[in-house]
Order: structure tokens, then C-alpha cells, then sequence
């Protein structure tokens, strides 16, 4: 299987081929606030284990240690980055530095004119959460927030017409007898692709296994057809198996910021797990020690949450690397 083939950008053959201590950094991000104007029930926060609020001049070191470091990527995430004052001086600092791809990850309620400021500044990919296909449910789902769910649905489908944008479904069983009609709904509100995911916390892979899609969704959407067939191939979306590489080189060229540490990705991060370090220019270095003497399979947040694409993706770095790099 080509990496290429799955959708997610980030990830290609060439990437894992030329993975090394010096390779670019192909994707980072960074949690900007824990501030957040929705409460989704699924949602358990960041934790209090460091400050998580960045100040405008801390972010702006954090980019500049990244490109530095030849970043290609950027997502820029919380809480809600958007009720950070500082993003679109961020987001223009980015640009300025020459990264390719400059991602927000939003729950799209802000009105649509800070989102065209957004978009004016150089954010060039948005994820927008949208986890129902009715106004009674995705307002349940923001917390009990009336009018919520019509205020994303109506940004979604102007955003989407101006930049790439991939709808994000987090399903639980508040919401999971929608599903089908939710990604419906989302491929026509416009969007390039859609991410279906199980709250960490409700992960029932018998209920995925029989969501069934249409075809004309599942040709446009990459990500998606990658991930509903899994399902069909009774893969869960969270967990390594004893096949896989029990090493994670995505942790070399990869980085997640939380504050003043760095984590060995995303979903080690908000699942409460320990950092690697401290944010300085020796972040690359400790990252590949982590690498060298990390056994995935013996931390059980590794072993019980990380995600299908990245279990691919490592596995590629085993594949065409004989073993390890």
C-alpha cells in the first residue's frame, strides 16, 4: 500500500524513505489555549500538568525552531485556537517562514469573517468539527449550545468553497445512529474529506464495521474510504497489534507542543500521557533517543490509541528501512 493512496497528506513513501535525525519536519502542531467556548461531552480537556496558554512571542519561537528545522506543516489547535487573539499574526509569521501548509483546527463557530481573515492571513486547510446531521443533536453534541450547530454548518460550506477543508465526526453512542447521515450531509456541504473517529473513551469497532456509505462519497474522500475500510476488514481505527513496528519513528519528524514541553504526538498528548522534553533547539535529539528506546507495545497508550494511519505509516518506516533507520 502507498501512503500516498490514504489521503493524508502528510504522510508519503518518500517521507518514510528519507527519514533521518536531519530529514525536514513534515508535520508539527501546537496547542495554542485550553480556552474553549464549546463543552462536547467527549471532550476531557488538556490536562493541568503544564501551563497551556502560549503567549504570542512563545509561539512565535516554537514556528521559529520548526522552520529552523525545515517544518513543512503546521496545525495550530487548543482548546479553541480561535479564541487565541494572536492567531492571525501566527498564522502570517508562518507564511512568511515559507511553510507549505498551514492547518486550524476548529469547531467552526466563530462568525465566517474570522475565518476569511484567517484564510486572508495564509491558512490554506481547515478541520471543522461537525458531529450530527440535525441542529438538536450537534447542538447536544457543542455542549447544549443553541444554534451552534447551524452557525458550523453555514461557515463550513463558505469555507469549504474557498480552501481545503476535511469534516471532522467524532462518534460516540450519543451520536453514532446518525452517522451515515452526517457524512452525507457533510459531503454535501462541500468539504474535500472526512475523518471519522471513536471517542477514546467509546470505541466500538462492531458498530463501525456496518456503516455503509456511497460509493460517490467514498471515490472524492480519501481519508475516509481509507478508514471505513478498515472497518470493513474488521480493523479498529485505535491500537497496535503484535504484527506491527514496535517502534514509532513518526516521533522523529513529527512533533506536538503543549505549553513548554514536547510530546511524542498528538494523541499521547491529550491522552494524558508524559512529555519528552523541554521546547529548545535539542528537541530533535531527545526525539530520536524517545525513538531509540521507546517500546510501543509496553505503554498502553500506544498500544490502545494510536491511530491506523500512523500504524501505517511506521510500519512503512519498518518496510522500506529493513527494520529501523
Amino acid at each position: 500500500m502507498k501512503l500516498e493512496n490514504i489521503g493524508f497528506y502528510t504522510l508519503e513513501d518518500k517521507r518514510a524513505e528519507g527519514l533521518s535525525l536531519t530529514s525536514p519536519l513534515w508535520r508539527c502542531e501546537l496547542l495554542l489555549t485550553d480556552r474553549c467556548n464549546f463543552k462536547c461531552p467527549y471532550c476531557r480537556g488538556l490536562g493541568k500538568d503544564s501551563e497551556v496558554e502560549q503567549t504570542f512571542e512563545s509561539a512565535k519561537h516554537i514556528v521559529d525552531l520548526w522552520c529552523d528545522e525545515g517544518l513543512k506543516n503546521v496545525r495550530f489547535s487548543g482548546g479553541e485556537p480561535t479564541t487565541w487573539k494572536w492567531l492571525n499574526d501566527l498564522v502570517s509569521h508562518a507564511r512568511k517562514r515559507g511553510v507549505e501548509r498551514i492547518a486550524v483546527s476548529t469547531n467552526g463557530s466563530k462568525p465566517f469573517a474570522e475565518y476569511e481573515r484567517l484564510l486572508e492571513s495564509g491558512v490554506n486547510d481547515f478541520s471543522i468539527s461537525l458531529d450530527a446531521c440535525c441542529a438538536s443533536t450537534g447542538d447536544m453534541m457543542a455542549g447544549g449550545i443553541r444554534g451552534a450547530w447551524q452557525r458550523v454548518v453555514g461557515n463550513i460550506r463558505k469555507i469549504a468553497q474557498e480552501t481545503y477543508v476535511t469534516a471532522g465526526v467524532v462518534l460516540t453512542e450519543s451520536n453514532i445512529a446518525e452517522a451515515e447521515k452526517t457524512i452525507e450531509f457533510a459531503y454535501n456541504l462541500g468539504v474535500d474529506d472526512i475523518r471519522i473517529i471513536s471517542a477514546a473513551q467509546w470505541n466500538n469497532k462492531e458498530v463501525f464495521t456496518k456503516l455503509k456509505i456511497k460509493d460517490e462519497i467514498l471515490i472524492k474522500c480519501k481519508i475516509l474510504k481509507y478508514r471505513v475500510g478498515n472497518f470493513k476488514s474488521d480493523r479498529n481505527v485505535r491500537g497496535i497489534t503484535e504484527c506491527d513496528n514496535n517502534k514509532c519513528p513518526l516521533v522523529i519528524d513529527d512533533m506536538a507542543i503543549k505549553g513548554n514541553k514536547h510530546y511524542p504526538c498528538i494523541i499521547h498528548l491529550r491522552e494524558g500521557g508524559a512529555p519528552i522534553g523541554v521546547v529548545g533547539r535539542n528537541m530533535r535529539q531527545e526525539r530520536y533517543d524517545y525513538y531509540l528506546k521507546h517500546d510501543t507495545f509496553k505503554d498502553e497508550i500506544c498500544r490502545n490509541n494510536c491511530l491506523d494511519v500512523c500504524v501505517d505509516y511506521n510500519n512503512k518506516v519498518r518496510e522500506v528501512n529493513k527494520g529501523g533507520i
